[in-house]
């Protein structure tokens, strides 16, 4: 595992790399607003990804660098995340597909920015579809924008709503709520099946 600032518009990033023995691609793994890479489905992620040759990057928003707790602005989450990856794809991992994903918060900048961060596929980790109790504030429109292969791996108790599949969007149902903490092995397992998919999409 190696760590590495990445410096951005808005400040230093940090990123944690995990690298794969033969990595077939590389995926970038953003945070939720209030927390850390330290969160449990991304740290299972983590391990089911590099298992299934895939590097992975945890990537630390300036914000939580600079010890800030309340997010930035979604403009610059974006530019900072797009920054980081376009360092990561230069320096690490040259010439490999990237994958964009994150959980809740670190979902959304994902699929925000794919098109632009030319990514090949999208895994959102609790994509929050809308704040609890508000389903008229919606961010559908932010999973819809996503022309790639998409897979969303919600809580069956997600206050912040449930997405629903499309020809390009697998959506996985797990037990317990937004934290994904109740069966982080229904996590991996969703994770590595449909990494197994994407990378043979991608040889």
């Amino acid at each position: 595992m190696t760590r590495i600032e990445v410096p951005t518009p808005h400040g230093p990033a940090r990123a944690e790399l995990h690298f794969a023995e033969e990595g077939r691609a590389a995926l970038l793994l953003g945070h939720g607003a209030g927390g850390g890479t330290e969160a449990p489905d991304l740290v299972a992620v983590t391990r089911a990804a590099t298992s299934a040759g895939v590097h992975v990057a945890l990537v630390e928003q300036p914000y939580r660098v600079a010890g800030r707790k309340a997010p930035a602005p979604a403009r610059q989450l974006d530019t900072a995340w797009l920054t980081v990856a376009e360092d990561l794809g230069q320096r690490w991992f040259a010439e490999l597909p990237l994958i964009f994903g994150g959980r809740s918060s670190g979902a959304r900048v994902a699929c925000r920015t794919a098109e632009e961060g030319t990514a090949s596929a999208v895994l959102c980790l609790a994509f929050p579809l809308h704040p609890p109790g508000r389903p008229e504030k919606s961010r559908q429109a932010e999973l819809d924008g996503v022309d790639l292969p998409v897979l969303v791996v919600q809580g069956e108790r997600d206050s912040f709503g449930q997405s629903t599949p499309t020809h390009s969007r697998e959506v996985v149902l797990v037990a317990g709520d937004h934290s994904l903490k109740a069966d982080s092995d229904a996590v991996s397992r969703a994770v590595s099946e449909w990494l197994g998919r994407i990378l043979r999409l991608l040889d």
